[in-house]
C-alpha cells in the first residue's frame, strides 16, 4: 500500500486521534511498522499554559499496538520535546493513545487486559504480542485508574473470606456490596485490624449508611459490626447454620460407621451377619444424609431410605436437618421464624447439642434473617468466582497483582 491514497487509508485504519501515518514498512517474522508523526506542531506548556512552537529535541522510539489480523503492528513515533518561551524549560507533549515510559498503546493495554480476566497471564503472554513483564504493568495501570472504590449506597454489606492457599491457614478478607452484586474489596488477611482499617478509610457516612450486614458465624466480624456500624444489623448466614448442622450429623454417620465396623470385629458368626447388613446401609450415605432431600437423585434417595431403615438416629437427624432448611426457606416473617425456630431448638437438643449451643448463642442474628431474608449467597457466588481466578491466575507472583485482576472483573472502566 503506498503512495498519499495508501497513506490516507493507513490512517484511517489506524485510528488514533491527533497522529498520522508517515510511510510503513514490512518486517519479515516482526510485523509491519508504521511511521507516525503528530499533525500539530505546537504544544502547551503543562506548567504555565503557554503554546509553545520552539522544539527542542526529537525521541523516537517504537510501541507496540493492536495487531492488523494476523500482523503484528508498531508505530514509531515521534514524542517531540518543545522548549517554553516563558518557563525556558523543555517538556513532552503527551500522547493520548500512550503513556510515558510504556511500550504499548492503550488500546492494547486494555484489549490484554480483558483477555488476562479470561484467560491467565501464561497464556495471554505466549501469543507473543507482548510479555509477561508488560501485562503486570498493565495491570498495575489500571488498577491506578480504577474508580474509587469507596461503595455509594451502601445499604447491605457481605463480609466472608477465601482461602488464598488451600490447607496453609491463609486467608484473606472480601467485602461485597449484596444490593448490586459487586466485589468491593479484598483485603490480604481476615484479621479484625486489617478489616478495620479498609472500613475506616471508607468514612462515618458511609458506614452510618448500612442497614444490614450478612457474616458467617464468627464473633471478630460481629464485634466489627457493632463498633464500626452503629445503625446496621447483623444478619447471621443461613448457609454457615446449616453447613453446622451438616457438620454435626456428618459427623454422627461417621460415629455411627465406625461403632458397626467394631461390633462386626467383635462379633460371633451369627451377630455378624446382622452388622454387616447394618454397614451396607451406612456406606455410601453421605450425600444422601448432607444434600438437600428435593435434590437428590432416584438412587440417592433409595440409599436415604436404606440408611434410615438402618439407624434410627440418622433418620431423626436427616429429618430436623429438612425441618430447619423448611424453616429457612418458607418463612416470610419474623414473628413467625422466632416461634418455628424456638420449637426446632427444644426438640433437636438430644440430637444436634453442638448446633444448638451455636444456634443459641447466635440467636438474634440467625432470626434477622427473617426480616428481609438476607444472605451472603451473592457473596459466595464471588468467592467462587475468585477461586476461578486464582486457579488460573498462577502467573501473578503476589497477592498485590491477585486483588487487582480481582476487582477489575467488577471495576474495569
Amino acid at each position: 500500500m503506498t503512495g498519499k491514497r495508501g497513506i490516507k487509508i493507513l490512517t484511517e485504519i489506524l485510528d488514533l486521534s491527533g497522529v498520522k501515518v508517515v510511510s510503513h514498512r514490512l518486517h519479515t517474522g516482526i510485523g509491519m511498522i508504521l511511521q507516525i508523526e503528530q499533525e500539530k506542531s505546537f504544544a502547551i506548556c503543562p506548567k504555565c499554559g503557554t503554546t509553545s512552537h520552539k522544539l527542542h529535541q526529537n525521541h523516537r522510539h517504537i510501541i507496540k499496538d493492536l495487531p492488523f489480523g494476523e500482523k503484528e503492528i508498531f508505530l514509531e513515533i515521534n514524542r517531540r520535546q518543545f522548549k517554553c518561551e516563558q518557563c525556558k524549560k523543555p517538556f513532552s507533549k503527551d500522547l493520548d493513545f500512550v503513556k510515558k515510559k510504556r511500550t504499548f498503546t492503550n488500546r492494547l493495554a486494555h484489549k490484554t487486559i480483558q483477555e488476562v480476566l479470561e484467560n491467565d497471564i501464561h497464556s495471554v503472554a505466549a501469543k507473543g504480542i507482548v510479555t509477561k513483564d508488560e501485562i503486570e504493568r498493565m495491570l498495575k495501570d489500571a488498577s491506578s485508574e480504577l474508580p474509587n472504590l469507596k461503595p455509594i449506597n451502601l445499604k447491605r454489606l457481605g463480609i466472608d473470606e477465601i482461602a488464598v492457599k488451600k490447607g496453609h491457614g491463609n486467608y484473606c478478607a472480601v467485602l461485597v456490596d449484596l444490593e448490586q452484586s459487586k466485589l468491593i474489596a479484598i483485603l490480604s488477611g481476615r484479621t479484625q485490624e486489617i478489616i478495620r482499617e479498609t472500613l475506616m478509610e471508607w468514612g462515618t457516612e458511609i458506614l452510618e449508611n448500612i442497614e444490614e450486614v450478612s457474616i458467617d458465624l464468627w464473633s471478630g466480624y460481629k464485634t466489627l459490626v457493632t463498633e464500626l456500624m452503629p445503625n446496621a444489623q447483623v444478619v447471621a448466614d443461613r448457609f454457615h447454620v446449616m453447613t453446622q448442622i451438616n457438620k454435626e450429623l456428618d459427623t454422627q454417620r461417621k460415629r455411627e460407621k465406625r461403632k458397626v465396623e467394631d461390633l462386626i470385629k467383635k462379633a460371633n458368626t451369627t451377630d455378624k451377619s446382622k452388622y454387616e447388613e447394618i454397614l451396607v446401609g451406612l456406606k455410601n450415605s453421605k450425600y444422601p444424609l448432607l444434600k438437600n432431600e428435593d435434590k437428590l437423585t432416584q438412587e440417592q434417595l433409595e440409599k436415604l431410605i436404606q440408611v434410615k431403615n438402618v439407624s434410627p438416629i440418622l433418620k431423626e437427624m436427616h429429618e430436623f436437618k429438612e425441618k430447619i432448611r423448611k424453616i429457612f426457606n418458607t418463612t416470610q416473617d419474623w414473628y413467625t421464624g422466632v416461634f418455628k425456630l424456638g420449637m426446632w431448638l427444644s426438640r433437636a437438643k438430644k440430637y444436634f447439642p453442638n448446633s444448638n449451643n451455636t444456634i443459641i448463642r447466635w440467636y438474634q442474628e440467625i432470626i434477622a434473617y427473617f426480616d428481609h431474608r438476607t444472605t451472603s449467597g451473592t457473596v459466595e457466588g464471588i468467592n467462587n468466582k475468585l477461586k476461578l481466578i486464582k486457579r488460573s491466575g498462577y502467573g501473578f507472583k503476589n497477592f498485590e497483582n491477585f486483588r487487582i485482576r480481582c476487582l477489575l472483573n467488577w471495576h474495569l472502566v
